[in-house]
């Protein structure tokens, strides 16, 4: 009887122990099933964290607004710089191939001071003089003229295009459309960095050709943040000759220093886009 007892003791264990082990195992595969799940849903939450950092769209004209507010600051801050500009001008057409370039220093000392000093000239006598120095000359005749190169709604109507990621930077994109019909503006589109509300890219056409012998002109320029200032980095404009043939002209603007910051008296400059004139080879 002790022996049937014992036996008894016996099943009852080893049914509790496999029941035991069962419930582990499903316990264990419902775990494994979800696992999938879990990690879908930890990602989707990651990405909406992720989204949610993301500067959120703003109609154009608050986007204006900003850009002119932040840059008319920034510029009664910025005194002066000095920097190094290398021209490379490149013609193909019924004349042949012909090519030039120079190095120019530039030095602006606030408010209204630009001065150019060429340091070295190559190739093509005729592009040098008939064009690349002449740039120069329109460059001095645009910044006397400041009011007229603004990026500014006086001389723009603007509209958003969206928003996007400029060389990994998040930015608002406008479309700029002139006001009115003259060689110092544009048409096409621009990138304002949505972090210090700063021009960062242009690309475009003039709104009047700066000259009767270019057909048309397409002109893409760069800025970057130098210090605490964002300054013009690159510019490339490539133009239809009427008579035949391409003209490319691109400019670096290197060796950036910055020469004076204070805060002067008064409002600073709204936002410019380089004048046409000044990175188009208009002979």
């Amino acid at each position: 009887m002790n022996f049937l007892r014992c036996e008894q003791r016996q099943v009852k264990t080893r049914v509790l122990y496999l029941l035991l082990v069962l419930a582990l195992n499903s316990q264990f595969e419902a775990q494994r099933r979800r696992s999938p799940e879990h990690k879908d849903q930890l990602r989707d939450r990651l990405l909406s964290l992720d989204s949610g950092s993301k500067p959120s769209t703003l109609a154009a004209d608050i986007v204006v607004n900003k850009l002119m507010a932040t840059s008319a600051r920034r510029s009664a801050e910025l005194r002066g710089f000095r920097a190094i500009r290398t021209y490379a001008l490149q013609y193909h057409g019924f004349l042949g191939t012909r090519e030039a370039g120079m190095k120019v220093i530039a030095t602006y000392t606030a408010p209204d001071k630009f001065d150019f000093s060429v340091i070295s000239q190559n190739g093509s006598k005729l592009l040098l003089n008939r064009v690349l120095l002449k740039l120069l000359d329109s460059e001095r005749e645009a910044f006397r003229n400041r009011s007229q190169i603004e990026l500014s709604p006086a001389n723009y109507n603007f509209e958003s295009l969206g928003f996007e990621q400029a060389d990994g930077d998040p930015s608002y994109v406008l479309s700029v459309q002139p006001r009115k019909e003259n060689k110092f503006l544009y048409r096409g589109k621009v990138w304002i960095d949505a972090n210090d509300f700063a021009l960062s890219r242009m690309e475009g056409q003039p709104a009047k050709s700066p000259s009767f012998w270019i057909r048309d002109t397409q002109i893409d320029s760069n800025w970057k943040k130098v210090g605490d200032f964002w300054l013009i980095q690159h510019s490339r404009s490539v133009s239809h000759i009427r008579l035949g043939g391409t003209a490319t002209l691109t400019i670096d603007y290197t060796d950036y220093q910055i020469t004076g910051v204070g805060h002067a008296q008064g409002h600073g400059q709204t936002p410019e886009l380089p004048d046409p004139s000044s990175v188009t080879p208009q002979r």
